[in-house]
């Protein structure tokens, strides 16, 4: 059997309508470019006779029980026999006609060429325009910025891959938030990854869209903060630490004049809850990276594992340790010095700085504690 160059995919869910001249335009393409090519119809339960107009078209079709948009690509990628892949969809919204460009830089070696629409064209009518103006460029920066990667329109549905990518990139989700899965792993991974523009047209056909706009634009938002614990807790966690830890040493030592009026104790309850947001941020931010490294959610971080090596159990009780018993020579000094007259010999401000303090300090020190062994249960030696 001659070696297959291009697989082009298509999922497909009730597309009666338009999948014939989506793969004929597939056809005609791998037929003028003289490339060893397939097509493959990913369908996902279609009633409409969409498989058999596919097979009509000299389409393989692929049926695929698991519902989804993402589990209908995935088993079209495990379908698919050749060196590169190129999704699209099946309603025309897409051109079959010009995937040079995509040929071009997968067989200059890179492992996954986006489409980019705002850079080819959006035909009038073919993208509703929250999408076009909040939702794609939001989502679009907030994968930029989390991800350091050169992409602009994260949710273009037409794309190159290569096929020994797709398997590095062990791909799992089964909904819309597919199409951010495959930039993030492609990311995370190192991949070679590349922008080339493309056209969008009005999708046709009598059925419903299959994109809900909130409803799957939240799917994608939760994927990339999942899959960025420095985003969702270190950085907010650092920062929480840092200004609620500055602000109740100050306002343990006293009131604080910051100009347009005077921070007391009802603030040091604040900073307090501030830093302590911030420590249990943190925590959770190391603990899902070391857990997700291990599963082969995320990548090794080199930088985190030599973190790791110094952080370990008994240092982590040594830390905790200290701050604990602070916290409780606190308690111990408010006691002795209201031990006659009550706290209010001391006044309540002072009282209430020392005990909240100590009550700071205690909670921390616990905190520090419990996520040392959490981190050590994890196995932080393990190969």
């Amino acid at each position: 059997m001659p070696e297959i160059e291009l697989s082009i995919v298509m999922p497909c869910l009730n597309e009666a309508g338009t999948v014939a001249h989506c793969i004929d335009q597939a056809a005609a393409y791998l037929r003028t470019s003289q490339i060893s090519g397939e097509i493959i119809l990913a369908d996902n339960g279609s009633t409409d006779g969409s498989a058999d107009v596919a097979q009509e078209r000299g389409a393989r079709v692929m049926n695929v029980d698991e519902k989804g948009y993402g589990s209908a690509l995935r088993g079209g990628f495990a379908a698919a026999r050749g060196r590169y892949v190129i999704m699209g969809d099946a309603d025309r919204s897409y051109d079959f006609l010009h995937l040079d460009p995509f040929i071009e830089r997968l067989r200059q070696g890179y492992d996954l060429v986006m489409g980019n629409r705002f850079a080819g064209g959006i035909a009038r009518g073919a993208m509703p325009w929250h999408h076009k103006y909040i939702g794609n460029p939001v989502l679009s920066f907030i994968g930029r910025l989390f991800f350091r990667i050169p992409v602009h329109d994260f949710h273009c549905g037409l794309r190159g891959l290569r096929r020994a990518s797709i398997e590095r990139m062990a791909l799992h989700t089964t909904g819309m938030e597919l199409a951010s899965e495959i930039i993030v792993k492609a990311a995370l991974l190192g991949m070679r990854v590349c922008e080339v523009p493309t056209t969008l047209s009005p999708g046709r056909g009598d059925r419903l869209p299959h994109l809900h706009s909130f409803r799957d634009g939240w799917r994608h938002l939760r994927f990339l903060l999942i899959y960025s614990p420095r985003w969702l807790f270190l950085y907010p966690g650092l920062f929480f630490v840092l200004v609620g830890g500055i602000f109740s040493l100050l306002l343990f030592c006293g009131r604080v004049d910051i100009g347009v009026r005077r921070l007391d104790f009802h603030s040091f309850l604040y900073a307090g809850a501030l830093m302590l947001t911030g420590l249990n941020m943190l925590s959770f931010a190391v603990i899902t990276r070391v857990y997700a490294q291990q599963r082969n959610l995320l990548p090794v971080q080199a930088g985190l594992q030599k973190a790791l090596q110094f952080v370990n159990l008994e240092r982590g009780l040594i830390v905790g340790g200290v701050l604990t018993l602070l916290g409780f020579a606190l308690g111990l000094w408010s006691l002795h010095v209201s031990r006659t007259a009550g706290f209010s010999a001391i006044g309540f401000a002072r009282s209430v700085r020392l005990v909240y303090g100590s009550s700071l300090a205690i909670i921390a020190g616990a905190q520090v504690i419990l996520t040392s062994f959490v981190l050590s249960i994890l196995g932080l030696k393990t190969k």
